[in-house]
């Protein structure tokens, strides 16, 4: 019978061994998955998805098979010379025996793993490699079945494959190859096609899979090959420490945020314990007998350089109009450059640290405290409403994954009014978060939404007849600003005639600047950033301060009247006294600046800290000789760059447990 099989794919040629491979696994890797959908029945079946799962799941196993092939693919022209068939079909039976094998056996450990993680084998299966003094014997007394079940598979399977790869090993060469070769480059761009999986902007990822709320169940949609391979991935993305800066102990980093918060006269009590340092107790200085709604309109690449309050050009009439009508911020600064980095401070309230955003990072991918964890202990609805790709950097999966309960994007848009490279226009974004809005208040059920524009993105494009351009050509900067400036004035001018304004407080802030350049240490003028909080009964207040976007959540839950425990370090800004010369944190590439007022210090890899002074005027970093406080503030700089990136490893940024 496999002789059979064999004969009739001689006729692939030297493709022969790899279209076996694909015919092979795909069957394996789908039966894996269905039979732990039916071990999971119960979880799966609550998602109601459960063929939306095996048809993204064959479709992740195509992106894994893609991999595993394109290899031997890029290798086949070495073995080109008529003499080499001999070579190319043991490398080949060899290749195939390997893969194969190791997608068995992968998918032989996953019960075992999903029993104990709740998980597909994730990160946590490679970073145990390191440490097989505990590991075997944790295997051995705990899980001594799951290892005798896992290598007998291995053998069974290496057994298996090696019997249905032999007849292989006796086939002909074919007697025409031109022909094979010269299919070759169309074959490589096929299968690349198939690893990219889509169109869009970003190849595939997790992300894009995350399709309940139910952590375990997207786990499933994958094979937990492609799953280890994106651990082994990212991880490389961790190896950037803050100790590139230097050391520091972690009750050191501690003392350090207490006396910033002596500095800035933060009375919240810091009752932290050993599973969450940070954590604070904050009691709104507004009292409601009803908390309110929060919405979060995160701004793409909206700098200061594109509002003339602020020292910017003149593209923002709209934020500029709807300033006096709220909290706004005049010395407000990005924590980073990219939107994850926004994200990331405006969302979780975590300080930048010089590895990536914990958007994108392993270990935060679940537990991991956002302003949806604390509002979900509260009974809010927590959306993401976005006009593009939601697995883009991520998003889907770490929202979702850290109580995000609806994620709304591109494909959720009926008959968009103009749709571009990265989604919809911000026009359609604000139109469909204004209905979702009034479905909310309808219920009465209290909500916190983001909302993340995207229309200021390169290559700048939007609908006709909006506005009237600042500058040509058409597709700039400064015109996509002020379209969308333009659309969220319109939305604005709905919200404030509707019922839920009166219930909700809106903070418009952007997520970082559009392009960060400059050849200062940290190019500050390019973090500074409009911020506004406006909506319910907020009372107009310029904020003069020297503030960060770590501060704004914590800032937003006080003037909705909710009382709350949590880890961030971020201030209260409605509990502050005027006058205070503030402080901000910036991550720019490798360098760190801690600014507090107008002086700053700037901590490098393996250098002195540089310390400056920042000229508001001239919008630049000084250099200075070290004041008389250099120390301190350099150990404040350190402690605050230093204390996140150990809260991430040790995983003690969440929210307390419930009694």
């Amino acid at each position: 019978m496999l002789e059979k099989f064999w004969k009739r794919l001689e006729s692939l040629g030297f493709y022969a061994p790899l279209v076996a491979m694909y015919l092979f696994s795909l069957p394996i890797l789908s039966l894996s998955r269905a039979g732990l959908m039916l071990w999971q029945s119960e979880r799966v079946a609550a998602t109601g998805i459960w063929p939306e799962m095996l048809l993204q799941g064959l479709r992740v196993d195509i992106i894994q098979m893609g991999l595993l092939v394109i290899i031997p693919l890029l290798v086949a022209p070495l073995f080109a010379h008529r003499h080499a068939w001999p070579w190319w079909r043991r490398f080949s039976f060899a290749w195939v025996v390997l893969a194969v094998t190791l997608l068995i056996f992968m998918e032989a450990v996953t019960p075992g793993f999903i029993g104990e993680y709740d998980t597909r084998p994730n990160r946590l299966f490679v970073e145990y490699l390191k440490y097989p003094q505990e590991v075997v014997p944790m295997l051995w007394n705990g899980f001594r079945i799951h290892v005798f079940a896992a290598i007998g598979t291995l053998m069974a399977a290496v057994w298996a494959i090696s019997r249905f790869m032999r007849p292989w090993l006796g086939s002909a060469a074919p007697g025409r190859k031109l022909g094979y070769w010269l299919a070759l480059p169309f074959v490589i761009l096929l299968v690349s096609f198939s690893v990219r999986s889509t169109t869009d902007h970003r190849p595939a990822n997790p992300a894009m899979f995350a399709i309940t709320t139910d952590t375990m169940v997207n786990t499933l949609i994958m094979n937990s090959a492609w799953s280890v391979f994106h651990a082994i991935y990212n991880l490389k993305h961790e190896s950037k420490s803050s100790e590139i800066y230097g050391e520091m102990m972690e009750e050191q980093a501690m003392e350090q945020i207490r006396l910033m918060r002596g500095i800035l006269q933060d009375k919240r009590p810091l009752i932290g314990n050993a599973d969450l340092p940070t954590l604070t107790r904050q009691v709104a200085t507004v009292r409601r007998d009803k908390p309110l709604n929060l919405v979060i309109i995160l701004q793409e690449s909206l700098g200061a350089t594109f509002v003339e309050s602020l020292g910017g050009v003149p593209v923002t009439p709209e934020l500029e109009k709807l300033k006096s009508q709220g909290w706004w911020f005049e010395n407000l600064y990005a924590t980073g450059t990219r939107s994850v980095r926004g994200i990331e401070s405006v969302v979780t309230g975590f300080a930048p640290t010089p590895a990536q955003s914990v958007v994108k990072l392993s270990l935060s991918q679940d537990h991991f405290f956002t302003l949806a964890s604390l509002f979900d202990s509260k009974g809010y609805l927590n959306e993401f409403i976005y006009g593009g790709e939601s697995h883009f950097d991520n998003m889907r999966t770490f929202f979702i994954n850290n109580d995000f309960e609806q994620v709304v994007d591109k494909k959720d848009y009926i008959n968009p009014i103009f749709v571009g490279s990265w989604g919809v226009s911000d026009e359609d974004l604000f139109n469909k978060a204004h209905e979702q809005f009034m479905q909310h208040h309808a219920t009465g059920e209290p909500f916190f939404t983001l909302v993340f524009t995207s229309s200021n993105h390169s290559p700048f494009e939007f609908p006709d007849g909006r506005i009237e351009l600042y500058d040509q050509p058409r597709a700039t900067e400064n015109n996509a600003v002020k379209y969308a400036d333009y659309a969220m004035g319109e939305f604005f001018r709905k919200a404030q005639a509707s019922p839920y304004w009166k219930d909700t407080i809106f903070l418009v802030v952007a997520d970082h600047d559009i392009r960060v350049r400059g050849d200062d240490l940290v190019p500050v003028k390019n973090f500074h950033i409009p911020g506004l909080i406006l909506g319910a009964d907020i009372q107009p207040r310029v904020i003069k301060t020297v503030a960060s976007q770590i501060d704004l959540p914590t800032t937003v839950i006080s003037l909705m009247g909710i009382d709350a425990d949590h880890p961030m370090t971020g201030r209260d800004l409605s509990a502050e006294p005027e006058g205070l010369p503030g402080r901000a944190m910036m991550q720019y590439e490798q360098n760190y600046a801690w600014m507090e007022g107008d002086n700053a210090v700037v901590l490098r890899p393996n250098k002195a800290p540089a310390h400056a002074m920042y000229d508001k005027a001239e919008r630049k970093l000084k250099p200075r000789n070290p004041p008389a406080d250099a120390e301190a503030m350099e150990k404040r700089a350190l402690g605050h760059v230093l204390l996140p990136s150990i809260l991430y490893r040790e995983q003690d940024y969440h929210m307390p447990a419930q009694n």
